[in-house]
């Protein structure tokens, strides 16, 4: 890597706050996935991707109308568990 050679304090500031910014950005984008990956990690989730998988065995508007169904039955079921 070549050695950057500045002629004033000014393009040193602005050297050091567009790398300033591009650490914020992988910061942020590095939170975003972290996010998505908790997300993506609920129990609901889980079973959803599961029985998703499972379903891709089934063509046509019946595996269609299993995928709509799904998330319904299973609020369904949690609602009886706390009641």
């Amino acid at each position: 890597m070549e050695t950057k050679k500045y002629s004033s304090y000014a393009q040193i500031e602005r050297e050091l706050e567009i790398l300033r910014i591009e650490k914020e950005i992988s910061y942020q984008k590095l939170a975003y996935g972290f996010q998505k990956t908790k997300e993506s990690l609920t129990p609901s989730n889980i079973v959803s991707g599961v029985i998703g998988s499972s379903l891709n065995a089934f063509s046509g508007s019946y595996g269609s109308l299993l995928t709509i169904a799904l998330p319904f039955v299973i609020k369904w079921i949690k609602k009886i568990k706390r009641g």
